[in-house]
């Protein structure tokens, strides 16, 4: 015994012991970096991720556990139910036996549903943890579970190509958790501020995502279907079915009620037949002929409509599943914000339940996919008539519910997105709620403001924006121009959508956005990089006078050209802005411009973000009034030429 007590001591198991704490001593390390970065708050919300994962991983266990019992017991019910057979055939051919064969196949039956249900929940539990693991991949500053919203990268918009709204580590892939196709496209609608709102409705909005925020439970649950699955429902392809079936033609005894009758006597006629036969009252060929005549006319009857049916809606059955596990965690709610509460009156109206609906169309998908079986159809048919009811199952439910069914789906993907916005509320607890002003003009007063991609290390200023006033910012490169426009318009959509905003204090009216910072050529269409800044101020111009107020944020206007010609277009164009109901943030290199608050004090405005240069290049990263006056391109260059 010492000599293996040494051997383990000494040998590479004694190595790979301490390599398993030396792993463990990093991971706690690193779990302890992250929770100082994050902050108190944060840090809570990570550690209850955890703790709620560390639990679904237990049952997991347990689950996984139980599983292995049902799987020996169906095949020892199996193995006994044979022998007892077995036994009974040639053997014993007593009634205890024929009873022991029965109760063991029950046994069997009984285990394997016990099987199927706990795999299910095995399944479904597994989709949690996924839910949790990626929360607090997120916390850490981990993207890449969420999808990141490329195709909605638009370099045309006003505003969402500039602000990073989509792509990747975009605005959109932090807040995304849709699990409808639906979902995602009404986020993205959101984000990009499609139609106009008013104070009423982004208020009401914003008491729907707080509501959902605080029920982390549903959350959790609702966004676990979308793991279950491991993509999207495809919304469109199920509003595609749902149109497809509307104009489905059915033979015109699928809601006949004498053909009903007609059903229900054969049905109970046969059956007769077939009691009288075992009585040997009729001969045995009279209950095989009227099966086999029902069988037939189920053929010629339904077999073109039924194989209609199933093509149409066959191809969704899956996605249609999805919805119902959606619809139940809707429905076992209740909601007090005003856009939660309608969501949910629209799904559970008297007149036309959303889940009873898709739960009657999920059951007939099933008996579909079970009639795929010739032997259980041909038994079906000439027992009961089964393809008979199913095309008039199906015709019931086109009737009741066929004409709310875009409607529910509608209500369904507004649900997924302010589960989306309600999970983003609840994972950033430091950010405010914005004060929405009912005001006819631009109201832009913040406190504290910082862009949401930078975290701790955002550096917080206080800016106010009046009404038809243009501010001119300046600063060396990298001093922090672009990330202050950016967290200036970021945070506006933010507030527009009813969700946080990352400042001490945010107070804004409702109105357009327009920027130009992130103008490119397009060489394959002949564009080059002076034509595209070109179009993009025309497309500013149009936009600015369709509206009745608009916030424009530039960064650095006709950067195609020379210094000279630049400064004059540039003069030009705020000259003629203006005029229009705008109201603009100007980032320039180029500190002539400055010089129109001279001549026009009342409505243009200096601001800057001003650098120390000593050894180093100092960044305050904080905005001042006035005019910068150090630039580091000559500094830096100079420090790199001398390397």
């Amino acid at each position: 015994m010492s000599f293996i007590s040494s051997y383990l001591h000494f040998s590479p198991f004694c190595y790979l012991r301490s390599l398993n704490n030396f792993i463990l001593y990093l991971v706690t390390m690193d779990r302890v970096g992250i929770l100082k970065q994050l902050g108190e708050q944060k840090s809570a919300i990570y550690c209850q991720y955890e703790e709620k994962a560390e639990e679904v991983t237990g049952e997991i266990r347990h689950c996984k556990k139980k599983g292995r019992w049902f799987v020996a017991a169906q095949l020892s019910t199996f193995l006994l139910a044979v022998v007892s057979i077995a036994i009974y055939a040639t053997y014993y051919a007593e009634m205890i036996i024929v009873a022991s064969g029965i109760f063991f196949v029950l046994a069997y039956i009984a285990a394997r549903r016990l099987d199927d249900a706990n795999s299910e929940k095995l399944e479904r539990l597994r989709a949690v943890r996924a839910v949790y693991m990626n929360e607090t991949a997120y916390l850490n500053g981990n993207l890449t579970a969420f999808r990141n919203g490329k195709k909605y990268v638009n370099p045309h918009h006003e505003f969402s190509f500039d602000m990073d709204v989509f792509g990747e580590q975009s605005l959109f892939q932090r807040i995304n958790r849709t699990v409808t196709s639906g979902g995602s496209d009404l986020l993205a609608g959101q984000l990009c501020m499609t139609g106009t709102k008013t104070k009423l409705e982004i208020e009401n909005q914003r008491d729907a995502v707080n509501e959902l925020a605080i029920d982390e439970s549903l959350r959790t649950s609702f966004m676990a279907v979308g793991q279950l699955r491991g993509d999207l429902i495809d919304t469109d392809e199920v509003v595609a079915v749902v149109e497809k079936a509307k104009s489905l033609p059915l033979p015109s005894f699928a809601s006949s009620s004498v053909s009903m009758a007609v059903a229900v006597v054969s049905i109970a006629g046969f059956l007769f037949s077939f009691i009288a036969a075992l009585l040997d009252v009729v001969p045995s060929s009279v209950p095989f002929q009227w099966g086999l005549l029902q069988l037939l006319l189920m053929i010629v009857l339904c077999s073109r409509p039924l194989h209609n049916i199933n093509k149409t809606v066959g191809a969704v059955s899956k996605q249609m599943s999805m919805y119902v596990s959606l619809m139940e965690i809707i429905s076992g709610c209740h909601f007090s914000a005003k856009d939660n509460a309608d969501i949910l009156s629209r799904l559970s109206s008297a007149d036309g339940n959303a889940l009873r609906s898709f739960k009657q169309l999920k059951r007939l998908m099933d008996s579909l996919d079970r009639n795929g079986n010739p032997l259980y159809r041909m038994l079906c048919d000439a027992f009961f008539l089964n393809d008979l009811f199913l095309v008039r199952r199906f015709a019931k439910w086109k009737s009741c519910y066929m004409p709310r069914m875009t409607e529910w789906i509608d209500a369904v993907s507004r649900f997924d997105a302010l589960v989306s916005m309600a999970t983003f509320r609840y994972n950033e607890p430091c950010a405010k709620e914005a004060e929405i002003v009912d005001a006819d003009e631009v109201v832009y007063c913040a406190e504290g403001i910082c862009h949401p991609f930078l975290g701790s290390k955002a550096v917080p200023n206080d800016f106010t924006i009046t009404d038809s006033h243009y501010y001119i910012v300046t600063g060396a490169n990298m001093a922090g121009k672009s990330t202050f426009l950016r967290s200036i318009g970021v945070n506006y959509i933010l507030a527009m959508c009813g969700m946080p905003v990352f400042a001490k204090r945010l107070r804004v009216s409702t109105f357009s956005l327009f920027s130009s910072m992130r103008t490119s050529d397009d060489l394959a269409h002949g564009i080059s990089y002076f034509n595209a800044e070109l179009l993009r101020l025309k497309h500013l111009i149009t936009a600015c006078r369709e509206n009745s107020h608009t916030l424009i944020i530039l960064d650095e206007i006709l950067k195609g050209t020379n210094s000279a010609d630049k400064l004059s277009g540039s003069r030009m164009f705020l000259e003629y802005i203006s005029q229009l109901p705008v109201t603009g943030i100007i980032a320039t290199h180029d500190l002539e411009l400055s010089k129109m608050s001279d001549e026009r004090p009342s409505r243009f405005h200096n601001y800057c973000f001003e650098i120390k240069l000593t050894d180093n290049v100092t960044y305050s990263y904080k905005i001042t009034s006035g005019v910068a006056r150090n630039q580091n391109a000559t500094y830096l260059l100079r420090g790199i030429l001398m390397s």
